[in-house]
């Protein structure tokens, strides 16, 4: 049986490595699909310093079953996700820059990048902006996911990716930054971002989900 507290660990200090988030802002859950219990970052903590006793776990209807830490505050918002998005087992939610820029503008992201049409799919859309740490906040970002979107961009706020795994949602984190830099740096050129022909996202989307890699 996978260890989900140390999964939750070593994802959170990868994505303060990786300076996907701010300080102690940004939160990561994974899913055991078994059990149903979900595992969730504590609130506030230094990710660096976090571990494995430091993982809050909840109950598929999201009552705490193990740990003393107080959770994220965006703990009603992953609950509400995996609640309504079952095939997905792992979230993440950023503070990283150029998704957040494009999150502030309020500005969706289309498949720009073949890595991106991939991975991700059509499009990144907006969520429809809820305070932080709100039930609201989990039925916007889910809505977006459920309307069959792998990433969320959370008005003034941030990023979110889902996956089927820890290991696929990480890997959609890094493919939504750099999109979101790619976007940025284009438009700062004076020039539009040419987008990829939907059919070609389709194609692409599809190779990479059912053949791409070693089965």
């Amino acid at each position: 049986m996978p260890n989900y507290e140390k999964m939750v660990v070593e994802a959170a200090k990868e994505m303060a490595r990786q300076a996907l988030t701010v300080s102690t802002w940004g939160n990561i859950s994974a899913r055991d699909p078994k059990s149903g219990k979900i595992y969730l970052t504590p609130s506030g903590m230094d990710y660096k310093k976090c571990t494995e006793d430091d993982i809050v776990v909840f109950d598929a209807k999201g009552k705490r079953v193990k740990g003393m830490r107080k959770p994220s505050i965006e703990k009603d918002m992953h609950i509400y996700i995996f609640q309504h998005n079952p095939k997905f087992n792992a979230i993440i939610h950023t503070h990283a820059l150029y998704s957040t820029i494009m999150a502030v503008a309020g500005v969706e992201l289309p498949a720009i990048t073949e890595e991106f049409a991939q991975t991700l799919g059509e499009l990144a859309p907006v969520s429809k902006y809820a305070i932080p740490g709100t039930p609201l906040l989990g039925e916007n970002v889910s809505k977006v996911i459920e309307a069959g979107h792998r990433a969320a961009l959370l008005p003034n706020h941030g990023a979110l990716v889902v996956g089927e795994d820890m290991k696929i949602a990480f890997r959609s984190c890094g493919v939504l930054e750099k999109a979101s830099e790619v976007y940025v740096k284009v438009k700062s050129m004076g020039l539009e971002p040419k987008v990829i022909d939907p059919a070609d996202v389709g194609h692409m989307h599809r190779f990479f989900t059912n053949s791409y890699g070693q089965k």
